[in-house]
């Protein structure tokens, strides 16, 4: 048990370390690949939809949850993209994103159940806010098509990463995923005081 809960750690560090690279100026990149690496450069972004993951996958509802919980913040994302091309003066966007992570952590560590529509409602207001940020960052030189692809697929990575982790630690692990939780409430306090 001491052994999975260390290998879980470790790629889990690995995991952020590798999305700090992502980060660094420098990239010349425009399109699918610009949306590709985006989600990875920022960690209230990154915290977040593997939190959806992580959440999605957590307790006795995770059947109907694991999937429809991503879906959801996936389709609001692009809701909120759409919104932010139309109307950029929308306030509190980023205090918004910073209180989805809190929230985020705070339904994991306390492995809290919440029906499903009420699941996916949270997870929606978070994808629209989450959406609404990247629709304002879009750069001017990418096609905004393929940058929406490239960035849906990396969200997609990241909440398939967060299912791992929840289905990995659901059963004998679930402190792990609690801390893991903990963590994540704690960055997104730091982020929101940041404000």
């Amino acid at each position: 048990m001491r052994n999975a809960s260390t290998k879980i750690l470790v790629a889990m560090l690995l995991f952020g370390a590798s999305s700090t690279a992502f980060a660094h100026p420098g990239h010349d990149v425009s399109g699918f690949a610009a949306g590709l690496i985006h989600p990875f450069s920022g960690m209230d972004h990154l915290l977040a939809m593997v939190a959806v993951g992580l959440w999605a996958a957590q307790g006795k509802n995770g059947r109907r949850k694991i999937w429809l919980l991503p879906a959801t913040f996936m389709t609001m994302l692009v809701v909120g993209a759409g919104i932010a091309m139309q109307w950029q003066s929308l306030p509190l966007v980023e205090a918004g994103i910073a209180t989805s992570v809190l929230a985020m952590g705070l339904l994991i560590a306390l492995s809290l159940q919440l029906p499903v529509a009420l699941s996916m409602a949270v997870a929606g207001v978070f994808g629209l806010m989450h959406g609404y940020a990247h629709g304002l960052e879009l750069p001017a030189s990418a096609a905004p098509m393929e940058y929406a692809l490239g960035f849906l697929a990396a969200t997609a990575s990241l909440h398939l990463g967060g299912i791992a982790l929840g289905a990995a630690t659901r059963k004998h692990h679930a402190l792990l995923a609690k801390m893991l939780g903990v963590a994540i409430a704690a960055s997104g306090a730091y982020l929101l005081a940041s404000v």
